[in-house]
């Protein structure tokens, strides 16, 4: 596996999100079976693993935990705090907690549940607007003093409030949705990282499962899918993108790849401190993102899907109109 820098921390070119293991995507898999992919992802060469206290709640670390506790000197494990939650999980009136009080009892309860004497990397999982970020800094740098966290990160925030942070604690990474469907952090976000030397971890780079290409906007998502509240998967929505994902197939007969992963070297093509950390729940997708790395897309496959990219129209905001105010601070 190829390694990449971000922020100072090194780690494999793709990460692995976890979250769909135990929260979001409907029905989670049995966790044995879990434990046995995320296992499978070290022995090829995964070193950045990616949960949150809210994934579950609190299955997700439990997972990871008890997963990568035999393996634990090999493996980046990050993890998320700033999200209050009910016993089924966030929901839209779950609100936000960073006071400093609260980061450190969260850190405290993820380090039990992870079997571990520190976090690799800690995110605040969402700002804050009610505590200065300034705070949450200072309570991460005490931490970081204290051995319990190693690195600093931050999730969906702005160019403004990553460079306060990062005037307190410097940031490792920050992370945010980025893909071919969802490029708004282009604008501020990632020349601010450039210029402060940040990694950039996206989220969702396969666009929750729909640049895969194996998403039938006529087949309805499961009841307890959390996709069907995002606008983007309504099937008019994905109709309408399905031009996107067509995009990708092109790309991918030409390469002898998968749309995925034309999908996954398109970000990895964009800047070297990118890490994308696509999750899944099956051994064989593990794999095929993983081949991701040996795609190379040149400057002219590149310039070619911009320009194709470039005449097709996103459908559908990426997040409800009551969270999206938390995608930009």
């Amino acid at each position: 596996m190829q390694k990449r820098t971000i922020g100072g921390l090194q780690v494999s070119a793709l990460g692995l999100g976890c979250m769909g293991m135990s929260f979001f995507y409907g029905t989670s898999p049995e966790p044995s079976e879990m434990i046995k992919l995320l296992r499978a992802a070290v022995d090829r060469g995964v070193t950045l693993f990616d949960t949150a206290e809210v994934y579950g709640p609190f299955l997700n670390e439990e997972l990871l935990g008890l997963a990568l506790a035999p393996v634990r000197e090999q493996v980046v494990i990050a993890t998320k705090f700033g999200i209050r939650h009910g016993k089924d999980g966030p929901t839209p009136q779950s609100g936000l907690d960073s006071r400093p009080d609260h980061i450190r009892a969260a850190t405290d309860a993820s380090l039990l549940r992870l079997r571990t004497d520190h976090i690799d990397l800690l995110y605040q999982h969402r700002v804050d607007p009610d505590v200065p970020i300034e705070d949450v800094a200072g309570t991460v740098k005490d931490l970081i003093a204290e051995g319990k966290v190693l690195h600093f990160g931050l999730s969906e925030a702005g160019a403004a409030t990553i460079r306060r942070a990062h005037a307190v604690q410097p940031v490792t990474a920050v992370q945010s949705e980025y893909s071919l469907w969802t490029r708004d952090r282009e604008r501020d976000v990632i020349p601010t990282l450039e210029e402060l030397g940040i990694g950039f971890v996206p989220f969702s780079p396969l666009g929750k499962g729909f640049l895969t290409g194996k998403m039938d906007a006529a087949a309805p998502l499961a009841e307890n899918d959390l996709r069907r509240i995002l606008p983007r998967f309504t099937a008019e929505a994905m109709q309408a993108n399905q031009a996107l994902v067509d995009l990708l197939q092109r790309i991918a007969t030409a390469k002898r790849a998968t749309p995925a992963q034309i999908a996954l070297a398109w970000v990895l093509a964009q800047k070297p401190t990118f890490v994308p950390i696509p999750g899944t729940t099956k051994l064989h997708r593990l794999d095929e993102n993983l081949g991701a790395v040996d795609v190379e897309l040149t400057p002219d496959d590149l310039h070619s899907m911009e320009e194709a990219a470039a005449h097709i129209p996103i459908q559908g905001a990426r997040a409800p109109e009551n969270l999206q105010s938390n995608l930009s601070r």
